[in-house]
């Protein structure tokens, strides 16, 4: 079987990093926005012009390039070109494939939250920042992945990672 490419452990963590900070600021837009009125009686155009849902929007959007493409995702590019060379040469390698897990997991909850705020539910919008913050600040601090360990988990009962066999 071919060798999986290993990453940099640091890379996710610095790009965990700058989500979990656009994540707490996208959670504090998304509760002024629950806090100055009645978000199923406002129209469509007022929920999709809410600066939360932007900025959400936003950040999807960028769970989905990590997912597509993470070697070209902004946060990745711009790790391996201004902040590893600093860095004295990485002693902790990991397979990419949790990582890249970890981001359609985010994408989910954060595009959960951006349907459910379109639908007219209130609390839809700070809650899924919120869960997808809280994910983010523990594999930024603490290196604890959780979309990871659930591709761990999700790996061990056979639904994710198999590898086809070679043809013969």
């Amino acid at each position: 079987m071919p060798e999986v490419q290993r990453i940099d452990v640091r890379g996710p963590r610095f790009a965990a990093s700058i989500t979990a900070v656009l994540l707490l600021v996208a959670t504090f837009l998304s509760l002024i926005g629950v806090a100055t009125g009645d978000l199923a009686a406002a129209p469509l155009s007022a929920r999709i012009l809410d600066p939360g849902f932007l900025l959400l929007l936003v950040i999807a959007l960028l769970f989905v390039w990590g997912v597509a493409s993470p070697r070209t995702a902004p946060w990745g590019v711009l790790y391996r070109r201004v902040v590893q060379p600093r860095l004295a040469a990485p002693t902790e390698f990991e397979d990419p494939r949790p990582p890249r897990f970890a981001q359609g997991v985010g994408l989910f909850v954060t595009a959960v939250g951006l349907l459910l705020h379109l639908a007219g539910v209130p609390w839809a919008l700070p809650i899924a920042a919120a869960m997808a913050f809280v994910a983010a600040f523990l594999n930024a601090v603490f290196g604890l992945c959780l979309g990871c360990q659930l591709y761990l988990v999700l790996q061990r009962a056979g639904l994710v990672g198999r590898r086809r066999p070679s043809a013969a």
